[in-house]
């Protein structure tokens, strides 16, 4: 059991009555298991000694490091330690993948987190960091040029990333003393050699924490709305030309807001009453979807991968307008469905439970390690229905034409239906984007030859923009006559649908979406 000893100044007055011991020095354990020293600041000194468990990052050599604490203790006179892993370094370790290998932030924190072993409230402190400032860099660099004399993408990268690390911490998380963000800042700046920025970084965060009441002075609105959202101006033009300026405006702040995580029951092997039950037992808050049965939104979750449902294989993790594209699609028992760009596996998972198992599902990618990973979510959950095989969406297995009752083509897109989930999607150049609808195209062409006569065809992007939604589908049904839009429901505020859909954050409360139907003629 790791101990934390937490010093807080607003428990002095109880602890100076109740005798309790003090705290003049902080100790840091980094991702190495090796101890930093920092000194406490004077207005953090002197607090109540809280003492809570948590999970830490085991040393490699525990005796050694408990040693060295008590030697130093015994050296400062220190009567209290303050033991924690430095979090914020872990977000830097994250955000600097993300700038030297071109990583998306989830991918670059998770292998960072398995690293250095921090899981629960220290992965999650810093997570909310890493994604953060990924997610407010515009806004960041904004509050961070008017406190430096040159400006920010000036500086050393990293260095950069220490600035925005602790002008978010000072911006955004009310709960971090300012000196500690500053502190654990100036630390970082020395721990990667980077000493003579130090009073660099020291007096550049103390006048962000002066100056966050003063309004940021912008050319005009359409800067205002990309300063004060942190989505490139080019991204903002795009949105408001799309939706006016009041909902662009809301589109772009919803991409900004918490996403709730959505589970499906798997319906193979539990009930979701089961479900919750399991979920309860273990601590996990449990909501009931509004209109999607057998769904829920959880928190207090920690580890996923970690809670006996999910070893049990009862739930899989998909947000509503996914789990929304399989319900389109309304696969039936004995259905033969093919999946052309399956990866990771979700709607092939949610068809294959709609179907009872019965039937074939064949699910496709043109990435080879991506077919391992559907077939290990495939044997958690239980589904015996579903074959994955290597294949270009774009070229056609004769052997398939005319043989599906549903084809489900969920293309490679923009992505900028969920920027809430991966925040560094909104730094795309739009300017490459100009591509995809010709690929996006064909693989639906491709697709469209796989359906028998009196069969039906979904396609679906996660993308708001109309070059890569309906424009294809309008162009796609010029080019076929065979095919026609179909009127299909979907539940909750949606409902009759005629032939498309595109789902919005700021409107249903989902992934930004689009869902398509078609039917070949008889």
């Amino acid at each position: 059991m790791q101990l934390y000893l937490a010093a807080a100044p607003c428990y002095l007055p109880e602890a100076s009555r109740w005798r309790l011991p003090i705290a003049h020095a902080a100790y840091r354990i980094d991702g190495g298991g090796r101890l930093a020293a920092l000194a406490m600041p004077p207005d953090t000194r002197g607090g109540l000694l809280l003492v809570t468990e948590t999970d830490c990052p085991a040393p490699p050599q525990p005796d050694v490091l408990a040693r060295d604490i008590l030697r130093q203790c015994l050296h400062r006179g220190c009567t209290g330690v303050v033991l924690e892993p430095v979090l914020s370094a872990a977000a830097l370790d994250a955000l600097a993948a993300c700038r030297r290998n071109g990583a998306w932030i989830d991918g670059a924190l998770k292998q960072v987190l398995k690293r250095d072993g921090l899981s629960g409230r220290d992965a999650a402190f810093a997570s909310r960091i890493a994604y953060g400032v990924m997610q407010s860099r515009i806004y960041l660099d904004r509050c961070l040029a008017r406190c430096l004399t040159q400006r920010p993408e000036k500086l050393e990268p990293l260095l950069l990333d220490i600035l925005r690390i602790g002008a978010y911490q000072i911006l955004f998380m009310d709960k971090v003393p300012v000196n500690a963000a500053v502190n654990e800042a100036v630390e970082m700046a020395k721990a990667h050699k980077l000493s003579r920025a130090a009073g660099l970084v020291n007096a550049v965060l103390r006048n962000v924490d002066r100056k966050r009441g003063e309004p940021l002075a912008f050319a005009d609105e359409l800067e205002a709305l990309s300063v004060q959202t942190s989505h490139p101006r080019a991204l903002v033009e795009r949105m408001v030309g799309l939706l006016g300026a009041e909902e662009a405006e809301a589109f772009l702040r919803a991409d900004n807001e918490p996403v709730p995580t959505t589970i499906q029951t798997n319906t193979l092997k539990t009930t979701a009453k089961q479900l919750r039950a399991s979920l309860e037992d273990e601590g996990v808050t449990v909501e009931p979807h509004p209109w999607l049965a057998d769904c829920f939104t959880v928190s207090g979750t920690g580890d996923l991968e970690g809670l006996r449902a999910w070893r049990e294989g009862w739930f899989t993790v998909q947000d509503a307008a996914a789990k929304l594209t399989a319900l389109a699609a309304a696969p039936k028992a004995g259905s033969f469905v093919i999946d052309t760009c399956a990866a990771p596996g979700g709607k092939s998972f949610a068809m294959a439970m709609c179907m009872e198992g019965k039937g074939h599902i064949l699910s496709c990618d043109v990435e080879e390690h991506k077919l391992r990973l559907m077939e290990a979510g495939a044997e958690r959950l239980g589904i015996e229905c579903m074959e994955v095989r290597l294949a270009d969406g774009r070229v056609c297995d004769e052997e398939l034409a005319e043989k599906a009752d549903i084809v489900v083509c969920d293309v490679p897109c923009s992505g900028l239906g969920i920027i809430r989930k991966k925040p560094d999607i909104r730094y795309k150049d739009m300017a490459l984007l100009a591509d995809l609808p010709a690929i996006q195209s064909a693989i639906l062409d491709n697709a469209s030859r796989y359906v028998r006569r009196g069969g039906t065809l979904v396609y679906s992007t996660c993308t708001v923009l109309p070059e890569e939604n309906e424009r294809v589908t309008d162009a796609f049904l010029r080019a076929h006559p065979d095919f026609t839009y179909d009127t299909f429901a979907l539940p909750g505020p949606i409902g009759t649908v005629e032939g498309h859909i595109t789902l919005w954050p700021q409107r249903h409360g989902t992934d930004g979406f689009y869902i398509c139907r078609m039917t070949r003629k008889e």
